[in-house]
């Protein structure tokens, strides 16, 4: 059968009837690590008493969609429906629940569930449950069911993984925030970056502009270290107070030893090397994005400033809003190219080729 032809639900094995269902929902999915993105159609459960029901306006496009749907994590449940950048309007809420009412405007980011009662849980660092997150597509659910993502027409989900979103900012910009946003967002705030720390964003993407806009907005002095230099207009655009060519040896060599801190949002494979070499003593380089093969890193590079080479996620369910109610006081907001989803595969051939400024987000009225 041709990918794009849509498949029966009720044919479809991985998608189950323990729940009651609402009627099909219309979605686009991918039922291979081979296959493209193609129109398609899903079960959401009926809102159960603490559950929101979404209709979404706006999903951004990650390159974690394109990791998963090409199943390059080795973790993919097929059929898969991408998108965790979901900002849509609330259609229907369960009798308990508090949060929310009809009309919202509401968002679902990374995550749809986790354990609630582990040590990380009850902190709210929900992202780092001791069970295990249960992310919002290509997951499983309690129940046992499959979660399927944004690159639909409605999501169903629990309150208490559903933030608040201001409608007085363009929600098609907000959309990434719930990835992009909160992906650079979090490690920033855990290492307290701000006013007299040199700060540096390694790749000028989804991640790395919003790196910019956040520690310039926190104060930092932002400097862009791009191979690309014709990013330097559009960094010092975004905030960066300065821009270094990676390609350049004399200018890696005058800022040898001179971050505090360094932001790495690249996915791809790269030397990391070259970029701990510019920490300076007791600095620290967060890696936010996710290449799909191992990093070699020299230790001696490590032990000779006392450096660290340190990871993070995404933030948990209080800091998410916290980050979302920051930039809806500041206006800041995710720099965007909007699609509509018939477009979507031609989308992911550009995001690998770095050719989009800076997140794709699908006007998902176009899905009809």
């Amino acid at each position: 059968m041709p990918p794009w032809i849509a498949f029966d639900v009720a044919k479809t094995p991985a998608i189950n009837s323990r729940h009651r269902r609402m009627p099909a929902t219309k979605a686009y999915a991918a039922q291979g690590p081979k296959t493209p993105l193609a129109p398609f159609q899903i079960d959401r459960r009926e809102p159960k008493p603490n559950d929101v029901q979404l209709e979404i306006l706006y999903c951004g496009v990650c390159h974690s969609d394109i990791h998963m749907a090409r199943n390059e994590w080795q973790q993919t449940i097929y059929p898969v429906v991408p998108g965790h950048e979901i900002v849509g309007r609330v259609t229907a809420v369960g009798n308990k629940v508090t949060k929310f009412k009809r009309g919202d405007i509401a968002g679902v980011g990374v995550m749809v569930d986790s354990c609630r009662v582990c040590v990380n849980c009850k902190k709210g660092l929900q992202q780092y449950c001791k069970v295990g997150m249960v992310g919002t597509y290509s997951a499983r659910e309690k129940s046992g069911d499959v979660t399927q993502g944004g690159y639909s027409k409605q999501i169903v989900v629990d309150e208490n993984y559903v933030l608040r979103v201001s409608d007085k900012q363009p929600l098609a910009g907000v959309a990434p925030l719930l990835c992009a946003g909160i992906t650079t967002y979090s490690p920033l705030r855990h290492w307290k970056v701000g006013k007299g720390h040199k700060l540096g964003v390694v790749g000028l993407g989804g991640l790395g502009h919003m790196a910019v806009k956040l520690g310039a907005s926190f104060g930092a002095e932002v400097t862009m270290l791009s191979t690309s230099p014709d990013k330097e207009k559009d960094a010092r655009r975004l905030g960066a107070h300065k821009f270094a060519l990676t390609r350049d040896a004399a200018q890696l060599k005058q800022l040898a030893g001179y971050f505090d801190f360094i932001v790495d949002t690249v996915s791809a494979k790269h030397d990391y090397n070259v970029y701990l070499n510019l920490l300076n003593t007791d600095g620290v380089m967060m890696c936010v994005g996710a290449p799909p093969t191992p990093a070699e890193v020299a230790l001696f590079t490590l032990i000779g400033g006392r450096r660290s080479l340190a990871g993070s996620g995404i933030g948990g369910i209080p800091e998410t809003q916290e980050m979302l109610d920051y930039c809806a006081e500041q206006g800041i907001t995710s720099d965007i190219e909007m699609i509509d989803i018939a477009s979507i595969n031609k989308a992911y051939e550009r995001v690998l080729k770095s050719d989009v400024r800076y997140r794709f987000v699908i006007d998902m009225a176009t899905l009809t």
